[in-house]
């Protein structure tokens, strides 16, 4: 990794150090979700990492959009869904009354991925957007020459080899709390010392319960998870671990390893956020209370540290970290994504579309709970899916994406004789 003389490799990508600068600027995208607001509160206490250049939104939340507007004046902001962009302008016209200047406002998935691509060399765009549409801005981010701090798991997911090769070394840094936590273990861990990683997972909200007892999960109780708040889609996503079977295949593409020297082990305290095992047999863990606010400022001011970031572990009190496999008989999540990323082809495209379209339908009362990784095998099992290679380019991907979605849609409408 780090402290080698042999060549760098995708696995450097996640741990190689940039200069950091007190005056570069920051385009956040996806800046009213969990991830974007934090972000900004992170700004708010270390001004001197970044100043907030562009901010990108769905537009669902105006006011708190015409609020981040007021309160940081960035120069530009986008909103994804043209249909809220005449809500957002109306909320900052209002915010802005007061003679303080209104940025520029553009709407769109083009405008979006315009202002990911706008910066350059020591500059940071923060990818936090959710879904496979964080794809194209992440693409945009890395030829620009920005920083690119990407909370967007489905960009590696989806494009994985794409995205890699794009990134220039020390150019793309995690944000998520499992590969923060295994590229903190790898500093200075040469790529052929590693003999495997281990994400942890929290088990979510129906971890030990057996397959016959899912049958009748509600949409608020897949919402209930027991560590972490987040959205609807990545907290559904942690109920049914998707959500970690993306992040195995993530680690895969951050760490230039096959998907059998990524294991996954439940951690219900949510303390230890992964490790790293050596070929010598040991194992070095990152550990602290879970808090998103570590791995966004771990990516922002990286190589440096944030004095008090966040809370710190107290071991002044007696505390139990236990961790067990993941029961993967009723949690089929993870063994399906390990075979899409076997199979290549697009697959882990189908995968991550078939699984946005199982979500929305599970929220919609169209779909069980356990249906939702049903939908996702029997799409990938359909013999009429399209193969797609890296050398067919980031619009194959798509269109890929496009007749996955579909599948679904008709999957979900004509029930399996």
């Amino acid at each position: 990794m780090t402290g080698t003389p042999a060549p760098m490799n995708p696995a450097a990508r996640a741990v190689a150090t940039t200069p950091h600068s007190p005056t570069r600027r920051l385009v956040l995208l996806g800046s009213t979700g969990s991830i974007g607001t934090q972000t900004l509160e992170v700004i708010d206490r270390f001004p001197e990492v970044a100043r907030v250049h562009g901010l990108a939104a769905r537009g669902n939340r105006p006011e708190l959009v015409a609020q981040q507007v007021l309160h940081h004046r960035p120069e530009h902001v986008v909103v994804s869904d043209p249909a809220r962009a005449e809500a957002v302008e109306a909320a900052i016209g209002s915010a802005c009354a007061a003679g303080i200047p209104a940025p520029q406002l553009a709407a769109g998935p083009d405008a979006v991925e315009t202002l990911a691509g706008s910066l350059g060399a020591g500059d940071v765009v923060l990818n936090a957007i959710t879904g496979s549409i964080g794809l194209l801005p992440t693409l945009a981010a890395l030829a620009s020459g920005a920083r690119l701090a990407l909370a967007n798991k489905e960009s590696l997911v989806v494009g994985g080899e794409l995205v890699t090769r794009a990134a220039a070394e020390g150019q793309m840094l995690p944000v998520d709390s499992e590969h923060t936590a295994i590229a903190q273990a790898l500093a200075g861990v040469r790529h052929d010392q590693i003999d495997h990683l281990v994400v942890t997972a929290s088990g979510g909200p129906f971890r030990g319960r057996r397959r016959e007892e899912l049958t009748d999960v509600t949409p608020d109780q897949a919402l209930a998870h027991p560590t972490w708040q987040m959205g609807r889609v990545i907290t559904t996503n942690s109920a049914t671990l998707v959500n970690k079977a993306l992040e195995v295949i993530e680690a895969c593409h951050l760490f230039d390893l096959p998907e059998e020297r990524v294991q996954v082990a439940v951690h219900p305290q949510s303390i230890v956020h992964s490790m790293a095992t050596l070929v010598d047999g040991s194992t070095i863990a990152q550990a602290s209370p879970p808090d998103m606010r570590h791995a966004i400022g771990w990516a922002l001011a990286h190589p440096e540290k944030l004095p008090g970031l966040a809370q710190a572990l107290d071991f002044s009190s007696a505390q139990s970290w236990t961790f067990e496999p993941v029961d993967e008989d009723t949690f089929d999540a993870i063994t399906l994504a390990r075979a899409a990323h076997r199979a290549g082809a697009g697959a882990m495209a189908v995968y991550n579309a078939v699984n946005e379209e199982a979500v929305e339908a599970f929220f919609a009362g169209r779909l069980p709970f356990l249906g939702i990784t049903a939908l996702i095998r029997r799409v990938l099992e359909d013999p009429d899916r399209p193969r797609v290679t890296p050398a067919d380019g980031v619009r194959a991907l798509l269109d890929l994406e496009g007749w996955a979605r579909a599948a679904a849609r008709s999957a979900l409408s004509t029930p399996e004789a």
